[in-house]
């Protein structure tokens, strides 16, 4: 029995033995993965996911599971299990159910590039190249470069059968002068066309080269030019407060914003699945509600909270079509392009400092929007838009909110950002902020 059969299968035995409902999602991934340091490759690793993960419904009483051995006995052994378990499990009072279809879905613009699936000897090609672009600016380069290709197939006991293939690429670049003097870059893509991972390589090595200067450690209020990479970080914990999960949860600074002002009037900000080579596009959610654009925040304002079918039903809104089968989230977070070029960014502060990476960005109240993050990579203080010196022991100690209503002006280029500290990709500018707070770590 093919797998999609299998996953068919699924659903009908659950129904057989009364569940409510029934979501099978099929995943078929195949990966490469290139991890280099000290300028040479160091790992190469090829392998094929193929996984099927199960959630049921029964009186409001929630199971998920996995199945892991493609078999009808696997399946008949699974079904048993599960329903047992929603057996001894207490009910969901907030379970509202899942979406009805059956439904129409849009076709994304690049998603899958047939480039990138027969990719195989160029791998290790464009990873030494990109080794060879750092050495001649910098010393020393590490990173990770990661190519796949694979299938989504989902199915539910209401009437919704949805398959989609795509295709991604992600490099991930640190140029080193020495241990305190590095840049950090990424790109990532579904198509061989959007990666340009030679430019990449180049604006690593060129922050690592600038930051081998002189370093002073500075504290109070400044104007600070945010790169793309350090903007998305903020912009991700922004975006993921409109969950209404994160509301329930007590975890969002969003609480109670709907229709007011909650960023710069110059700010619009997107979560959108089906964004053209978006990394986190797709043309249906967890549940197979076709995906869709939900504007989160429309020249400062904020819009709509991120919700699933159920949570839909519970506050009597529409389903923002971002299931997660349990918690709502975004898929890509963009941001609407400003007018200004970099260099109109740069001449525009006069003393300020110039952020190219931020980590460990920690919230002190998720509630408030208090939070702190540490510049990470290089960080500059700048006059009359030109670099003047690195910096050392700095930190920004701020509230999201706050930072959001003082973005003075947005870069007209956007680049997509996604990494270990985010998660979830994020379409970023270059971004000038007012009046941010800087302090020394303790």
């Amino acid at each position: 029995m093919k797998h999609e059969e299998l996953a068919r299968y699924l659903v009908q035995q659950f129904k057989k033995k009364g569940a409510d409902d029934v979501v099978v999602q099929l995943n078929n991934t195949d990966n490469s993965h290139i991890k280099f340091s000290n300028n040479k490759v160091t790992t190469t690793k090829l392998w094929n996911l193929e996984g099927m993960s199960v959630f049921v419904a029964k009186d409001k009483k929630v199971v998920s599971s996995s199945l892991k051995s493609f078999s009808k006995a696997a399946v008949k052994e699974l079904v048993s299990q599960m329903m047992q378990s929603a057996k001894n499990v207490p009910p969901n009072p907030n379970y509202r159910g899942i979406a009805k279809g059956p439904f129409k879905y849009k076709v994304i613009k690049d998603m899958c590039d047939e480039h990138v699936v027969s990719m195989d000897t160029e791998l290790i090609d464009i990873t030494k190249q990109s080794i060879d672009v750092v050495k001649h600016k910098a010393k020393r380069a590490a990173g990770v470069f990661e190519q796949g290709s694979g299938s989504t197939f989902l199915v539910t006991s209401n009437d919704v059968e949805v398959q989609e293939r795509y295709s991604h690429l992600y490099f991930s670049m640190r140029a080193l002068m020495n241990k305190n003097a590095s840049g950090h870059t990424v790109v990532l893509s579904r198509t061989k066309k959007g990666f340009d991972y030679m430019k990449t390589a180049e604006h690593a090595a060129d922050i690592a080269k600038k930051a081998h200067t002189t370093r002073k450690s500075i504290s109070g209020s400044y104007d600070v030019i945010f790169e793309p990479h350090a903007f998305a970080n903020l912009l991700e914990n922004l975006a993921h407060s409109a969950s209404i999960f994160s509301v329930e949860a007590g975890l969002s600074c969003l609480k109670d914003a709907l229709g007011k002002k909650v960023a710069s009037d110059q700010l619009t900000l997107y979560d959108d699945a089906t964004v053209a080579n978006g990394y986190g596009s797709s043309s249906f959610d967890d549940e197979g509600h076709p995906t869709q654009k939900n504007a989160l925040i429309e020249n400062g304002i904020f819009k709509t909270y991120l919700h699933n079918t159920s949570t839909a039903e519970r506050y009597n809104t529409k389903n923002t079509a971002n299931a997660g089968l349990i918690s709502p989230e975004p898929h890509n977070i963009v941001v609407k392009p400003g007018t200004y070029s970099k260099d109109e960014l740069f001449s525009s502060v006069k003393k300020g400092i110039y952020i190219t990476n931020v980590w460990y960005t920690r919230f002190n109240n998720y509630a408030t929007g208090d939070f702190s993050t540490i510049p990470r990579d290089g960080a500059f203080y700048i006059e009359n838009g030109e670099i003047k010196y690195a910096l050392k022991d700095v930190r920004i100690s701020d509230n999201l909110l706050t930072m959001m209503k003082n973005v003075v002006r947005i870069g007209k280029e956007v680049e997509q950002i996604k990494s270990w500290e985010i998660e979830t990709p994020v379409f970023s500018p270059y971004v000038v902020i007012k009046d941010v707070q800087l302090s020394k770590p303790s």
